[in-house]
Order: structure tokens, then sequence, then C-alpha cells
């Protein structure tokens, strides 16, 4: 065993407990070097856990095959455990803690023999950031490992900053005997601590993702005045060569990544506008001395969705993934390349789970295949990311699929107004999370499965930020996928949506009037650049109309919704929510008295 460092003795006493319980052959603390991650990867492809792609190709990148039952997030098995069950309110799963540490110990106790035990120190955030935060991942999988050092500062830097700090937030993993009775990710806000076990699968297992970077995270920004949030970080530069950093969320799956690395269409690179990633996933924003809110991407790598990822619609995700990158339960090609429905080249001849491929099985790659890539790889990068600082935030960016009914885009009257607009966000479902496809759900800020809190009290804590002095975002809410009668998406979206960034843009620096409906602030005739846009007659006047009579059954919906919170949601969202509805029932009898 390590021997006791005064900074670092409740670590070192902490990797000693788990050792005890779990019983592991070996324990390695991991230095995040180079030598150590070949080491790691030659250990797994050994092990068959890596299987090697094709080097010409795909240089130093690897496929994994995870269990069958094992392919995405398990909400239902994932559990939020404070000392009252209202903490974690109805938007978690609640245990209470004592009953959570015997249940998950008891599944832990000797889960590691005859595996080596690896502890992980790692930073989320840049490591030299105020707004970064520390953690140790105590696991028994290598791939997690490897994972790990692409996703996070890990190793030695992080060890000396936690060193330093004395705090850091504590997860066990182990991958267990992976069957699905046995399988729990707990999460104990109070304690700093996670606990996941019988899961393999990149939400489930690498604890700094949703687990810390969200669900601890959201907890301890509360705690401490900042905001820990489900949003890509974009950074929009025009032809003047100002910057604006847009952070956007959007529930998995519905095209964050693609957003994040949007690639200008041709008029608007000619005219000069550059598009740069800070983040594809989390954003944690914290206010600034000057009023303003400053964000950082705590995470250092993508753990993106594979498919739908092409040249015709993230030529920029390609790119970066052209070598060093490790691929989960995607489907290979006769000459050992990666290949995934959306690819746009090449046919399978494997599938995701290593069976000769045949159609009758279903999809070739999992839906929610992943890849794992260093965030630098990316040509948009941008070095900002790597600030101290972080990046000032201009507008805040809401988001779903919805078929019907909202608009194209629309900007909220104010923070309160765009705090209710983030709450009553819907979506329908994607194949990120197990269960139903194609469902309409809410999912607030796209936070629903990550807020490691009551979302009453989360409400509160966004209403909390409109403060004198306060300079905060503007708040924006956007629908790529309304579709038309024939059920074909009115919109192009991918690199087009810039045009509605710009218009953002516009709003935030006073240029462009808009448009005030019931619902907020649409784009005015002429001020959305439609120059060179194909679409169908009439298309953009109906992707930005207002139906107020469907919007009035929406906010009775939105109502009914809140209400479900119970008693501690805050006044002002219902007294907002209440002032929506009276401004469209007031246009619905405007629009009756102009029929009669």
């Amino acid at each position: 065993m390590r021997s006791y460092g005064s900074s670092l003795e409740a670590l070192n006493r902490w990797v000693d407990d788990v050792a005890r319980l779990t019983e592991p052959g070996s324990v390695r603390w991991c230095d995040g070097s180079d030598a150590e991650y070949a080491e790691l990867v030659q250990t797994m492809l050994a092990s068959g856990d890596l299987l090697p792609l094709n080097e010409e190709t795909n240089p130093r990148s690897y496929l994994h095959r995870s269990n069958p039952s094992d392919v995405a997030r398990v909400e239902h098995l994932t559990f939020v455990c404070t000392p009252e069950e209202e903490e974690a309110g109805p938007n978690n799963h609640w245990m209470a803690p004592a009953e959570a540490h015997a249940k998950i110990d008891a599944l832990f106790a000797g889960a590691m023999r005859g595996r080596t035990m690896y502890v992980i120190p790692y930073c989320m955030g840049p490591i030299d950031s105020p707004l970064s935060r520390c953690g140790v991942e105590i696991t028994d999988s290598p791939y997690v490992v490897a994972n790990m050092r692409i996703m996070t500062r890990m190793g030695a830097p992080a060890l000396a900053r936690i060193e330093r700090e004395g705090q850091f937030v504590k997860g066990l993993h182990s991958t267990g005997d992976l069957d699905p009775e046995r399988r729990f990710i707990m999460h104990f806000p109070e304690e700093l601590s996670i606990k996941s076990i019988g899961s393999g699968y990149g939400g489930n297992a690498l604890l700094g993702k949703k687990c810390h970077a969200l669900r601890i995270a959201s907890h301890q920004a509360r705690r401490e005045g900042w905001l820990a949030e489900h949003m890509l970080i974009v950074g929009i530069e025009n032809p003047q060569g100002e910057k604006h950093y847009i952070a956007a969320a959007f529930p998995s799956a519905c095209g964050k990544t693609n957003l994040a690395m949007l690639i200008p269409t041709e008029g608007y690179r000619k005219a000069g506008w550059k598009v740069w990633t800070v983040g594809d996933d989390i954003c944690w924003m914290t206010p600034g001395e000057d009023g303003r809110l400053w964000a950082i991407n705590p995470e250092a790598g993508y753990f993106g969705v594979a498919p739908g990822t092409g040249a015709n619609t993230n030529p920029t995700a390609l790119a970066t993934l052209g070598r060093d990158a490790i691929f989960t339960n995607v489907a290979v090609t006769a000459d050992a390349r990666p290949w995934w429905e959306g690819l746009g080249e090449g046919e399978p001849v494997t599938d995701w789970q290593g069976r000769p491929f045949d159609i009758a099985n279903g999809p070739a790659a999992h839906p929610n295949s992943r890849f794992t890539v260093s965030a630098k790889q990316c040509p948009s990068w941008a070095p900002e990311s790597e600030d101290a600082a972080g990046v000032p935030i201009s507008a805040i960016v809401f988001g779903g699929r919805r078929p019907s009914l909202v608009p194209l885009v629309f900007e909220a009257k104010d923070w309160a107004h765009g705090v209710l607009v983030g709450a009553a966000m819907g979506s329908e479902t994607t194949a990120a999370a197990t269960g139903a496809v194609g469902v309409l759900r809410r999912d607030s800020m796209a936070m629903k499965p990550f807020c490691g809190y009551n979302f009453a009290d989360y409400f509160a804590h966004w209403l909390s930020f409109d403060k004198p002095g306060a300079k905060l975002p503007r708040i924006f809410h956007v629908n790529w996928f309304r579709k038309d009668a024939d059920g074909r998406f009115m919109w192009p979206g991918y690199g087009e949506n810039l045009r509605v960034l710009d218009w953002m843009i516009q709003r935030v620096a006073g240029k462009a009037e808009g448009v005030e409906t019931p619902i907020g602030v649409v784009p005015a005739q002429g001020e959305l650049n439609a120059e060179g846009l194909s679409l169908a007659p009439g298309a953009l006047d109906e992707l930005l109309q207002v139906d107020v009579e469907g919007w009035t059954e929406e906010l009775n919906a939105i109502g009914l919704y809140l209400d479900g919170f119970g008693a501690r949601m805050p006044e002002r969202l219902k007294a907002e929510r209440l002032r929506v509805s009276k401004a469209l029932e007031a246009a619905v009898e405007r629009r009756a008295a102009n029929v009669a």
C-alpha cells in the first residue's frame, strides 16, 4: 500500500479501505503518462478488451465491445442518496444513504479479486483554473482508465492539485459481473461521492462524466454559487473578428456535437465567419467580477454518439476521429475500419456484437455506439478551452426535437422567462437512454437525468443569478426538427444553423429588432439571413409562426409538469408561466375579435 502523506492522508485511507472491501490482486496509482497509456492498451489488446483497427486509416485507434446488456445509461438504476427524499426531488430516484451504502457495498465485497485496482486522480477543467474541480476514481476496468485519460486532465498534475486543495470527489467503480440485476449507480451529494457497479458503459463507468461533472457538480454548484450544466460551448467569430461564446442545452443525440463543431456554409465562410469548439457536452458557468457568466468545459475530450456522424453531417468530427480514438460498439469493415450508420462510406462485415453483419439482426452499429477522442484533435478546437478564466457567455440556447408547434428560434423576454423556457423544454427521446424512442418527455435544461437535487430547488438556483449588477446572457430556444405535413424536416440544419446563431448575436449586439410574440421575440421579416437558402415557399414564415391556440395548450401542460415538483416550486416561475398564459389568452381573444 502507498505510504501516508499529510495532505493526502484522507485519500490514502480511502484507497486502503476500498482495497480491503474489494480485495484486488494489485493496486496501481495512475500517473497519466504516455507510457502508462501504451501499457494499458497492450494489456487490453492481449485480453481482447480492445481490438486493433486499421493502422493506416485509423492509427492508434481501437474498438471496444461492451456486454450487449450494457449499452446505455440506466436511469432506473441511478440513485441520488440524500438524507431526505425531498432533497433529491421527484426528478431523481432516491435511496437513503445508509441503505444505499449497505446495498452497494455488499456487491463491492470481493468484486475486484484477481483484478488490478486502478486509482485515477483527475481534474475536471483546466488544471490551473479556479473554476475546475478534482476527483479520484477507483476502478478495476483498464478501459475506464484509458477513457478517463482522454476525457479528463488525469494523473500527476491532478494529484498535486488534490494535495494542495485537500478536497476531491470520490468515485468507486467496478464492472462486477455485469449482471443487470446487480447494477447500480449511486450518488451521495452530501459526501461528494459516487459508487457504481455492474456496468462498463461510458456514462455509468466514466465517473468524471455525468456522475461527477453533472450530478455531483450540480450540488456543488448550488452550494458554491455557480452552474453545472449539460451544455455545449461554441465560439462564433464574425467578419469583424468579434467572438461570442454560446452555451446550448439539448438532450443527448439531438445535435449537440454537430452544433459544437458547426462548419460555416460557403457564403458565411467566404464572408469571414469562423466557429470555435470549446466543449460539446458539459459547461460549468460562474459569475465573474464583471457580472457576466464565465464558462469552462470541464472535459478534455469527446465521448460522442457515432451513428449519424458523417461527411455531410459533421466532417469536423470525422477529421477529429482520424487517429488516437477509442470506438465502442461500432461495426467494422473488411479492412478493419470503424463503421456506423450515417458514415457514408464503406460496408460493415462485422456488427457491434462481433457477429457477421446481417440486417435481420438490426443496425450494424449500436444506435448509442460511441467514440472517445481528445478535444485537441478537433480542427475547430478553441485554444481558449485551456484558459483558466474560462470564456464569457453571450447567449444560452435551449432546444429539443419538436416536430410541430415550437418555432425555429425565439428569445425569452428576460432571465426569469428564460428559466421558464429551459424548465419547460421538451424533446422526443433518443437511443442514448434505455426505454422507448420517439416519446415526448419534458427534459428541463436537458438536465432531467443529471441534476443531483430537487428540480424545484434547481430552478430557484437559476433564478438566483438575476440580481443587481448581473450581466446575464440572453436566453433563446431553437427547434431544428420542425416537420411539414408530409413528415419532412423543414429546416436544413447543420451548417445552416449558423444563420440562427447570427441572428442571436445581432440581438445580443442590439442590431436586430425582432418581433414580440406572447412566447418571446422571433426574427422580424428579413432579419434572418436567407440568402442562398433552399426552402419551400412560405416555409420560413411557417418555421417562425407562433400558434397561439397550440401554445395555450402547451402552457397548460407546462403548468401541470411544474406542479409535479410540489410546494418547493418557486413562486416566481409559476408567476412567469401565468404571465405567458395570459399573454396567449389575450392574443387568442384579439384573433377571435378580428375574425368576427
